[in-house]
């Protein structure tokens, strides 16, 4: 038995704006692991587990200024080192956002209407103890409880809004017809057409007389595309435990991992049928673990939900 729980405009500070080579919003991963956090919690407290979340923008606003080309971040000065100096430190891009998300929770929730309403109060609390994204929650609206059902009378209180959807089998369908015209087209060079701002120049009239005509070139599909960061892999063998240093833990396995990238795109969240649409998940191999949306196609070697593992 499952059921949708919605926490709606989550107002946040200070959150992380850059995600591997990507920036403006945080990663994906970021809001998949608000919700592991959050289902740990929830399973000692009323045995529920939390498996999907669903990712709905109302604003954002971040932290940097532009020249009217470029764009750098809006930073904080560190304290001087002891010589008087400026310490060095790497950029951390911040953005302040509003988010409602969109949680599918299975397990029993005892005593009916009474027990949804200590659930929604207790979750009220607990949300806004956690970092989303780095960042700090300030306010959060009334945190709702319903069936898949009844999803659809609760979608209007989350406009307007942009719920980020899953397109990374679009970015597998465009990599295979470049590599039918070019086989040394690398999975870069496809993702590039979908994140990059791309001019072709064309030569003017029949006779090319050294004049060109620069056109902007449209990307692979339709839409409000966006590249995203969707989760990391595997680099290196699985070292045992202790046998590299300098490690966080020391007793667990250790590797040495890169993040992995895909492609997202907004869609007004008046458009959005049921909630299965917006759930995105942990899926995990022998090679790493990866962010999917609900609609994204299961591979064979996939395993169990990440959530299922702890």
């Amino acid at each position: 038995m499952s059921n949708i729980i919605i926490l709606p405009w989550l107002e946040v500070e200070n959150a992380s704006a850059v995600a591997g080579l990507t920036w403006g919003f945080p990663s994906i991963t970021h809001f998949l692991g608000y919700t592991h956090a959050l289902s740990r919690k929830l399973q000692l407290s009323h045995g529920l587990r939390l498996e999907g979340c669903g990712v709905i923008c109302h604003r954002h606003q971040a932290h940097a200024y532009s020249s009217g080309r470029d764009y750098q971040f809006a930073l904080t000065r560190n304290p001087l080192t002891r010589e008087g100096k400026t310490a060095s430190f790497n950029e951390e891009g911040r953005m302040h956002l509003t988010v409602s998300l969109v949680m599918e929770c299975h397990g029993e929730i005892a005593n009916g209407d009474i027990g949804i309403g200590d659930l929604q109060a207790h979750l009220q609390t607990l949300c806004q103890t956690q970092k989303l994204a780095g960042g700090s929650i300030t306010r959060l609206r009334n945190v709702r409880v319903c069936s898949h059902q009844k999803f659809k009378d609760h979608l209007f209180g989350l406009m307007p809004g942009f719920a980020l959807l899953d397109r990374s089998d679009w970015l597998a369908e465009h990599y295979q017809a470049l590599k039918a015209h070019d086989p040394e087209t690398e999975m870069m060079d496809a993702w590039l057409d979908f994140a990059a701002l791309k001019f072709a120049a064309e030569a003017e009239g029949e006779h090319a007389t050294g004049q060109v005509e620069w056109s902007w070139q449209r990307k692979p599909r339709p839409g409000y595309l966006v590249p995203l960061m969707t989760g990391w892999q595997r680099i290196s063998p699985l070292y045992a435990p202790g046998q590299v240093i300098n490690t966080r833990d020391s007793e667990t396995p250790f590797c040495f991992a890169e993040a992995v990238y895909g492609v997202g795109e907004w869609v007004g969240a008046h458009r959005i049928k049921q909630a299965d649409e917006l759930f995105w998940r942990y899926r995990t191999t022998d090679t790493g673990y990866y962010c999917r949306g609900q609609a994204t196609p299961a591979d064979d070697n996939e395993e169990v939900d990440y959530f299922d593992t702890f």
